[in-house]
């Protein structure tokens, strides 16, 4: 199954790429003539879908390229470990690994050869029971048609999607419909997907990197660290019901709790009327279920906290031979709903010293105190983390800190960033967004994860958003939420890396009382 999280990819980007090329560079005097140039009004690159919301409170969204006849359908549920207390710890993401299996307008059509009465298979009897709000079933002969599908379960939302060519656009509908209202949650199924979640928990767990982020995560989130983490545990995914299936489903697997994307070769009034025909008789909820389960409200950090993980020396040692120290700095950052101004602010600072020639690039990595170097922040509607990561070795690793933390203190300079700079980042946003538009199959999850995180219209005003903030946003964001702010500090190294570094716990959190 497709699993996202964000510090976790982007430590593993470090390691993967291990020492980055730096291209140095002198930037600009900042407001230099050389550094800024009169710019002409910019072409909206709004993107262009068209939603409509349906009686029962589905969203319809339609992003439209006839260029290639290929589509893609998705459905996106506000569900993940946002919404998981410790019982229902990691159960999203077992949901989603049930998804797909058989369902009851499925075994209607397999049971319609079962005519005697006696020896019928007890899922035929509800799926006859069933079979007059399900409807024909003959769509079902093209489910070969839509080969390609999977499903991801993050911390803000789970989806799932067909990608498949246009003339089969209604079967894929019918097939999302079908598994979302009629699962049949069969209890063999149900205990062998228990072991698969339970082997990909198992693999995470091995992985180094893995162990950082959960921990990092347990310490940033204390208070309520499973709404942080779609993993689960053994125990949590071992001990889950079909009941707890069956519970999640009536609470967010609800038309207004959910969303069905489409992009490619798809005009959007026929979307619309699919939509309505297959999916306008799934029955809303009364209750919206963030009114009646609302989010936690993570309580700020007490104070700063320095965690030391020894692992073997193999574990952490490059295919270079070299032994690595991995640092992960985290605070807790802006949300969705509360601050959408700082959300923009760090998007945008965190491209402008993610560029090679930066400043922060250069006194870390171009000074050869580390490998790899990165800042930045996960946008969430639940408290977003900001996450500050080095690869050093041990003998450098006290100087990198030193240096990261010096970094840090800096951000709110008047020169640490040019005004060119700044403008840069925007255009590289920008640029990249645009870019990843022309991959429409892999650009509806981008849609999905903004429709459920932020909302549809937040990324609707994204890029004029984004070209609107100023040097004064982004050092207010970086006052409000990271400077000599409480953090947590999680260092990964091996016994004798440890020791040779003589890193202490201190040292991870910068002096920090």
């Amino acid at each position: 199954m497709k699993y996202s999280l964000f510090t976790f990819l982007l430590i593993l980007s470090l390691v993967s790429n291990g020492v980055f090329a730096q291209a140095k560079a002198t930037p600009a005097p900042n407001n230099s003539a050389a550094a800024v140039k009169p710019s002409e009004k910019k072409q909206d690159y709004v993107v262009p879908f068209v939603n409509t919301t349906l009686p029962n409170g589905l969203e319809v969204i339609v992003l439209q390229d006839p260029s290639v006849p290929i589509v893609t359908v998705e459905l996106a549920v506000r569900n993940g470990s946002f919404t998981e207390p410790p019982e229902l710890h990691g159960l999203s993401h077992l949901y989603e690994h049930m998804f797909f299996k058989p369902n009851f307008a499925s075994a209607v059509r397999e049971c319609a050869s079962q005519t005697s009465r006696f020896s019928v298979p007890p899922i035929c009897s509800r799926a006859r029971e069933l079979s007059s709000r399900i409807g024909d079933v003959s769509y079902l002969k093209d489910s070969n048609k839509l080969s390609i599908s999977n499903g991801s379960t993050r911390e803000e939302i789970v989806n799932y999607y067909f990608t498949t060519t246009r003339d089969y656009l209604a079967s894929a509908i019918h097939n999302i419909n079908d598994a979302i209202r009629y699962p049949v949650f069969d209890e063999d199924e149900f205990e062998n997907e228990k072991k698969v979640v339970i082997g990909e928990i198992d693999r995470l767990e091995a992985n180094p990197f893995g162990l950082l982020d959960r921990v990092m995560k347990q310490k940033l989130f204390y208070k309520y660290p499973t709404r942080k983490d779609p993993q689960g545990t053994r125990e949590s995914v071992g001990s889950a019901t079909i009941e707890k299936m069956k519970l999640i489903q009536s609470r967010y697997y609800v038309p207004n709790n959910a969303a069905l994307i489409v992009t490619g070769d798809a005009k959007p009034d026929e979307v619309f009327k699919l939509a309505e025909q297959i999916m306008g008789s799934w029955e809303r909820r009364p209750v919206d279920p963030f009114k009646e389960f609302p989010l936690v409200e993570h309580p700020p950090l007490e104070k700063s906290e320095g965690v030391i993980l020894e692992r073997s020396k193999e574990e952490v040692t490059a295919e270079s031979g070299e032994e690595n120290l991995f640092v992960m700095l985290g605070w807790q950052g802006p949300s969705i709903g509360k601050d959408d101004a700082a959300t923009y602010a760090a998007d945008v600072f965190s491209y402008i010293i993610s560029q090679p020639d930066s400043r922060f690039q250069r006194n870390l990595v171009d000074s050869g105190l580390a490998s790899g170097a990165n800042f930045g922040y996960y946008t969430q509607r639940n408290v977003g983390p900001i996450n500050l990561v080095l690869t050093s070795t041990p003998a450098k690793g006290k100087a990198a800190l030193k240096a990261a933390y010096g970094e840090v203190a800096h951000f709110t300079d008047p020169t640490y960033f040019t005004d060119a700079e700044l403008e840069s980042a925007k255009t590289i946003l920008e640029t990249r967004d645009l870019f990843e538009r022309e991959k429409l199959s892999e650009y509806a999850h981008t849609l999905g994860f903004w429709w459920s995180s932020t909302g549809i219209d937040y990324f609707r005003g994204y890029h004029s958003k984004l070209r609107a903030v100023t040097r004064a946003d982004i050092d207010r964001y970086i006052k409000t939420y990271v400077q000599d702010k409480n953090h947590i500090a999680v260092a990964m190294v091996s016994a004798e890396g440890k020791k040779a570094s003589g890193l202490t716990e201190k040292d991870l959190i910068g002096g920090a009382k």
